[in-house]
């Protein structure tokens, strides 16, 4: 598997808009394009009612973390997870690791030792989303490519973690399966292929369309109807 540098890692949040719309994400990622609206400006007052990455909580032996820097050098994505809770392990911690990293990580999903705490513990991630749950697997391909990134970390296995939706005030548990997997490596890769090209793809327009923060700037309704400029020119003439 190929091995990225930390001058080539994407930002990890870049998945859900790439898993939206190819062109949304070029149009942040690769132009360098951004334009906010009230749907957005809500998602980012939610996210910054959770971000404090200097907050740690316990309770009922749980411990929460916010605002925690993850990456993967074999996805190529670095970014933040809103939440991770640190749940403790139901298996005991004297079987020995096959191999730990710098952060006392075990492989398995036996469960990862934490600095001045007795035993193990589950990591398990929680993104915040306003809004409610998607028919596309956006959220869902953004959730399991944190979880992928804390297992590179950690050197342990993550089975699931959860949505939090802010306007049903829900939490959706999210399984990584195989198949969850495949999709975030293929969307990584398909990423990383057009970011080094510079390409921004043309325009398809769907539902979504009409919430983006972008239309603006990527015309959708315009865009379908470009015409060739010998084709216009030639269509003048004849008139």
């Amino acid at each position: 598997m190929t091995e990225y540098t930390q001058d080539d890692l994407l930002p990890l949040s870049g998945i859900q808009h790439f898993l939206f719309c190819r062109r949304q994400w070029a149009l942040i990622h690769v132009e360098q394009q951004w334009k906010e609206n009230a749907l957005t400006a809500e998602g980012r007052i939610l996210h910054k009612r959770v971000d404090d990455p200097f907050f740690t909580e316990t309770r009922n032996g749980v411990i929460t973390a916010r605002s925690v820097p993850v990456a993967s050098y074999r996805l190529g994505l670095s970014g933040v997870c809103d939440v991770v809770e640190f749940r403790t392990s139901p298996l005991p911690p004297s079987i020995p690791p096959f191999h730990s990293s710098e952060m006392g990580g075990r492989e398995g999903g036996e469960g990862v030792k934490l600095p001045n705490r007795e035993g193990l513990y589950l990591p398990v991630p929680v993104e915040y989303k306003r809004g409610r749950e998607k028919h596309d697997h956006s959220d869902e391909v953004q959730l399991c490519a944190q979880a992928m990134c804390l297992e590179e970390m950690l050197s342990t296995e993550i089975m699931r973690g959860y949505l939090y939706y802010g306007e049903t005030r829900h939490r959706a548990e999210v399984e990584f399966t195989p198949e969850l997997r495949t999709l975030v490596q293929d969307m990584s890769a398909e990423m990383h292929n057009y970011f080094s090209r510079g390409y921004t793809p043309r325009v398809k327009t769907h539902k979504g369309c009409r919430s983006c923060s972008l239309a603006d700037i990527c015309l959708p309704v315009l865009q379908g109807k470009v015409v060739a400029a010998s084709k216009y020119i030639q269509e003048n003439i004849e008139e």
